[in-house]
């Protein structure tokens, strides 16, 4: 049971690490003409809805070139949560929140990024409002000013914790005996 754990472990903190950087990936302010090529305009879609609606899919087209990360860490979850804990399956959860976070600011954006006629100016204010959050969602920024990188950060930090508490053998039976084997020595 503890050398699959550990196994587990060593998977599942590999698999949390290159989420952080296909994350970061997917929200890189840049993007190229060939990530929007194959995006068709609706019919009677006007041109900057069409726009703002390529501009948005570019999260989504990046995401699912790497879906398959995603959906490898979403069923270890099962796995972790039988074999090391629900408690520490927290990260998991806070994954899916950040990334179900970046796709809500993405659909947010396509609607935004098109409206220019406000009624009044407080909802042009609200309406700049809400576009400078979900944009900072969105694209990733400066650390002290991003809101997701915290949150990453975050999540990497626990996952580590424990995923390197089972991979040491802290708080498992073999890491207790280890410890009053060195201990009586």
């Amino acid at each position: 049971t503890g050398k699959r754990q550990i196994e587990l472990a060593e998977e599942t903190l590999a698999l949390f690490y290159e989420s952080k950087d296909v994350i970061t990936y997917i929200r890189y302010p840049a993007s190229y003409s060939s990530e929007t090529e194959t995006l068709e305009r609706g019919e009677g879609e006007s041109e900057e809805n069409y726009k703002a609606r390529k501009q948005a899919s570019i999260v989504f087209k990046r995401y699912n070139e790497h879906q398959e990360l995603f959906n490898k860490i979403h069923s270890m979850r099962y796995r972790f949560m039988a074999q090391i804990g629900k408690e520490q399956a927290q990260p998991f959860d806070d994954l899916r929140k950040v990334i179900n976070e970046i796709f809500l600011s993405a659909r947010m954006l396509s609607r935004l990024w098109a409206s220019d006629y406000f009624r009044t100016e407080e909802q042009r204010e609200k309406h700049y409002k809400s576009l400078e959050k979900h944009e900072a969602i969105f694209w990733e920024g400066l650390e002290e000013e991003d809101p997701i990188i915290p949150r990453l950060n975050k999540l990497i930090t626990d996952i580590e914790s424990t995923c390197k508490g089972v991979i040491s053998g802290k708080g498992t039976l073999y890491g207790f005996l280890n410890w009053r084997l060195i201990k009586k020595g």
